[in-house]
This record gives structure tokens, sequence and C-alpha cells, in this order.
């Protein structure tokens, strides 16, 4: 099939959905018109992606993290980057000023944290409209999304968060905790806990637009789209802060008022050009992120606190020793941990002990 004839098989589908009157028993009808759109998506954006039309963003991860600025052209995600960062990204009073991808550093309480501000989001950037297929696979890569609005623009968000779930981007949620285990006969065999919203008739509709003979265990409470999600395995799972930018030009009221109509989110209000409320951003994208830092203490001295080695959230000393150097692992006799991961200060402990934000640690190797 064509381009074409897949963009009006789509559709044909999502009028069909429309029109389909929901309830139980239409259900698993319905989810299999889903499964279809998405599988016919994914066709699409391969044969567009074979065209070859354009070319990509190349950017190289640096740093201890990866954030993206996410908005609609002229909301200020130039500035934004050059008050937190070392970069100098071209400001101006007009749309798509950045044409490129600009990186910068942020460095805050010893992470070095990358900064990426990309050119604008359109409607329709899914559909690859203004460079928008571009821009939308280098936030695939990001470990964090700033969604960026005015508070005049507030309609803007919804469109972009449609946008980046269009492109396969789940933002502030998890990997659904499903496994499927392809057998070569036998059918459909599901296995969920009875109190699963989904009926096993919806979730047999679902996978046989996918799979033939499979064995689906299901392990928590999931919607048919992240049934679908599971099968398509090209989602990305992002963690995303939405900043309200420009607030010195707005009263106080008007601020909550935008800020009310998209309260479910963890929302920071800014002023880049003044300033205001850039502490608060950076505390957030740093704990957002998960980041801890350590402080090495080698044996018989100070621990350094000028620099901390920093790590995720839930990282341990065998993470710090495959840090540090490739044979540390190996040579590793035991640590000592000062902080708030062990009850007693100065314990020892072994690779797998899990450390906490600022924490001290000595390794002490086999010679």
């Amino acid at each position: 099939m064509d381009t074409a004839s897949i963009e009006e098989e789509i559709k044909k589908i999502e009028e069909e959905i429309l029109s389909t009157q929901k309830n139980k028993a239409t259900e698993h009808h319905i989810g299999k018109l889903k499964a279809k759109i998405a599988r016919l998506r994914a066709e699409l954006e391969k044969q567009r992606s074979a065209g070859g039309k354009g070319k990509g963003f190349s950017i190289k991860k640096s740093g201890d993290a990866t954030v993206a600025l996410v908005g609609f052209p002229s909301v200020g995600k130039s500035t934004l980057l050059n008050q937190l960062t070392d970069a100098y990204s071209e400001v101006g009073h007009y749309e798509f000023t950045t044409i490129e991808v600009i990186p910068g550093m942020m460095n805050y309480k010893g992470a070095k944290i990358q900064l990426l501000d990309l050119p604008g989001l359109i409607s329709g950037a899914s559909m690859g409209k203004g460079r928008g297929r571009e821009i939308l696979s280098a936030l695939r890569n990001a470990d964090l999304l700033l969604l960026i609005v005015e508070a005049a623009r507030i309609k803007d968000f919804d469109i972009m968060i449609k946008e980046l779930y269009d492109a396969g981007i789940r933002l502030n949620t998890h990997k659904p905790d499903v496994i499927i285990r392809k057998t070569g006969q036998g059918g459909l065999i599901i296995n969920a806990p009875s109190t699963l919203n989904l009926d096993i008739k919806t979730i047999k509709s679902i996978a046989s637009e996918y799979v033939t003979n499979a064995e689906i265990t299901i392990r928590e409470d999931i919607t048919e789209d992240q049934l679908i999600d599971v099968f398509m395995d090209n989602r990305k799972y992002i963690s995303a802060l939405v900043v309200v930018n420009k607030i010195d030009q707005y009263s106080k009221a008007e601020i909550d008022e935008a800020v009310s109509k998209i309260r479910n989110w963890k929302i920071i209000p800014v002023s880049a050009k003044t300033g205001i409320g850039l502490d608060e951003l950076k505390e957030e994208i740093f704990d957002t992120l998960g980041l801890i830092r350590i402080y090495m203490k080698p044996q018989g001295k100070k621990p350094d606190f000028n620099e901390p080695l920093i790590l995720r959230r839930g990282g341990t000393v065998e993470d710090v020793c495959s840090r540090l150097h490739r044979d540390f692992k190996e040579r590793f006799r035991y640590a000592q941990v000062w902080g708030r991961s062990v009850k007693y200060q100065g314990q020892k402990v072994g690779l797998e002990h899990e450390l906490e934000d600022e924490d001290i640690l000595t390794i002490i190797l086999h010679h």
C-alpha cells in the first residue's frame, strides 16, 4: 500500500471509531480498530522514513543527563537555554529562530546536565510538518522533556501533548508490565488478574492484529491503548515538567487561570527574561532526573566535596566501581559508607549496596 492509501485507510477507521457507540458490547471491536490504526501508522512512518527526506539532527549526548526543551515557536526556549547554561542560542522576536539543535551544559550541584534547544514544534509535527519528525526523533533520546508554554497560549499545550503522543512518546508513565511470549501453536493464551478492567475478548481482539500464537501475561491494570503500546514496542517513556514562561508579562490571575487548565502536571512558572523561578526549575530538573551526589573519600584522606560523582537514584557501589575503573569490580574487597544509606557511619558494605544523595564513599581494593 502506498502512503496515500494508508492515510485513506486510517481516516476510514478513525471515522468508524467515532461513529461506533462505546459500550461493553463494542469494546473489543473498538480495541481491534485502534490496534489496526497503530499498525498502519507505523507502516506509514516506515515508508516516510525510507523516503529519506531532510537531514536528521545529529546530537552527541554528553554530561550526566540530557534534557530537551520542547515548545511551539516563540515561547522563549532560546532565552531559557541561555539563562540556564553556557550556550548561546539566537533569540529573535519572530518564529523559527532556532533552525538547528543548540546544546548547552547546565552545571548544578556538581552535575553536568545537557540541555537541548530544538526548533519549535508545530501542529502536524508527528506527520512531518516543519521538520517535525526529526525534532520528535531527537526528543526520544532525552532523559527529561521541559514542555514550555506561555500563559496566553495555553491551548498549544494540548496540541503539543497530542503531537508527542502520536510520535510514540509517553510522558510521566512507565512501560506496562506485560510479557508477550510468542509460541509456535496453541492460539492466544491470556494470563491476567481477575481485577483487570479489560475483558479477555478485547485483549484477544487487539492481540490478533499482531500475533497468532502467543502467551500474554498481564501483571497490572492497563487500558487498551497501553496494551497496543506493548505490541508496537517502539514507545519511549520519558519524564516531563511543564514550564509556564514569560510570567513577567501577565497578571497573577491570568497565570493562575492558565495553570488551572493543566493542573495534573508538575508546573514551574518562570520568566526566562528576568530570571524569576529559575532556581526552582533547576532544582526540579535535578530532582526529576533522579540524580544523586556521591563524595569519594580516598582511604585515610578527607572527602572531595568539590567534584561529586553523579549517579541515578538507585545507584549502587558496583555502579561507582564501573564508573571509576574497569578493574575495580574484580579487585573490590569492601566499601565504607558515611551518610543516609547506612545504619551507622563508616559501615562496611558490598557491591550491591544502594547509595543515597550525598553519601561519602571509600572503596577498598585488593592490591
